[in-house]
C-alpha cells in the first residue's frame, strides 16, 4: 500500500450504480484507470460484502467499508469489524417485535431475517436484491449489523436505544449501527490501519448516510441526484450517476 497517491471512496445506489443498479462499462473502465494511477478505489455502503460481491467483479473494486462503517475489507482481506453484543440483538428483538416489525441481521458473510412481511419484501425489491432467508436465531452468530423493515417508528427506536445510530435510507428499512459508527469512522479507521494519514481523499454520494463519509474526507463530490444536503456540504457537484456523474467528476480531479 506504500504506493498509494489517493484513495476514492463511492456510495452506491444513486452514486456508483446506474437506474437499475448495475455498474456499466463506462465505471469499469474508469476503476481501471484508477488503480493504473494508483488511486485506491473503495466502494462505501450500508450494504453488506455477500450483498455486493457481484457489483465488486463487475466494477473491479476489491477493498469496501460496508453496512456503513461496520466492517472494512482491503484487497479482499478483513482490517476491521465492530460486532454487536447478544443482549443488544435481543433488546432490538424485542422492541422490533412489539413494533410489530421484522428484523434483519448482517455479517460480511450471510444476511438472515426474523420473517418476511410486505415491507421487508418491499425493502429489498427496492435495491434489486434478494429476499434474506428466516432465520430467527442469532446467539451463535456474528452480527455486524441490523436491519429494522418498516415504514414508520423512527421515533421509538432512537429513544430506546440511544447507543445507537439509525440511518433510513429508504421508505422501508432502517439501517442500525452503534454508536459513533458511520460511513466517516470507516474512513477513519482505514486510513490508521493502512498508515494512509496524508493522502488525498475523495467522497462520492448522494444520500444522508454519506454526510459523514463527506465530512471525513479532503474532496467532498454531491452527485447531481443527490440529496440538497449533500450539495450544500460539498467541494463539487458532479452529473447525475444517470449521466455519467462519476467519470465526469474523476476526469475533473484528474484521477484518471
Amino acid at each position: 500500500m506504500e504506493n498509494i497517491q489517493a484513495v476514492a471512496f463511492f456510495d452506491l445506489d444513486g452514486t456508483l450504480l446506474d437506474a437499475h443498479s448495475q455498474i456499466t462499462p463506462e465505471i469499469t473502465n474508469a476503476i481501471t484507470r484508477l488503480k493504473e494511477n494508483q488511486v485506491l478505489p473503495l466502494i462505501a455502503t450500508g450494504r453488506t460484502l455477500v450483498e455486493i460481491k457481484p457489483i465488486m467483479q463487475a466494477s473491479g473494486i476489491d477493498s469496501a467499508i460496508v453496512m456503513n462503517g461496520q466492517f472494512i475489507q482491503v484487497a479482499g482481506e478483513k482490517i476491521y469489524s465492530d460486532e454487536f453484543s447478544l443482549e443488544e440483538c435481543q433488546k432490538m428483538s424485542q422492541h422490533a417485535s412489539l413494533m410489530g416489525h421484522e428484523l434483519a441481521f448482517y455479517n460480511d458473510q450471510h444476511i438472515w431475517c426474523s420473517g418476511h412481511s410486505e415491507i421487508l419484501k418491499n425493502a429489498y425489491a427496492y435495491i434489486h436484491s434478494d429476499v434474506p432467508e428466516i432465520d430467527p436465531s442469532f446467539a451463535d452468530k456474528t452480527v455486524n449489523m441490523m436491519l429494522v423493515l418498516s415504514e414508520d417508528g423512527d421515533e421509538h427506536y432512537l429513544e430506546h436505544f440511544p447507543e445507537m445510530t439509525f440511518y433510513r435510507n429508504g421508505p422501508y428499512s432502517i439501517d442500525t449501527v452503534r454508536k459513533g459508527v458511520s460511513k466517516g469512522s470507516g474512513v477513519k479507521n482505514l486510513l490508521n490501519t493502512l498508515v494512509l494519514p496524508k493522502v488525498p481523499t475523495y467522497a462520492f454520494g448522494d444520500g444522508i448516510n454519506d454526510l459523514a463519509l463527506f465530512d471525513a474526507c479532503q474532496h467532498k463530490i454531491a452527485m447531481g441526484n443527490a440529496r440538497i444536503e449533500l450539495k450544500e456540504r460539498s467541494s463539487y457537484v458532479t452529473k447525475k450517476n444517470t449521466e455519467g456523474g462519476i467519470v465526469h467528476a474523476l476526469q475533473h480531479f484528474d484521477l484518471i
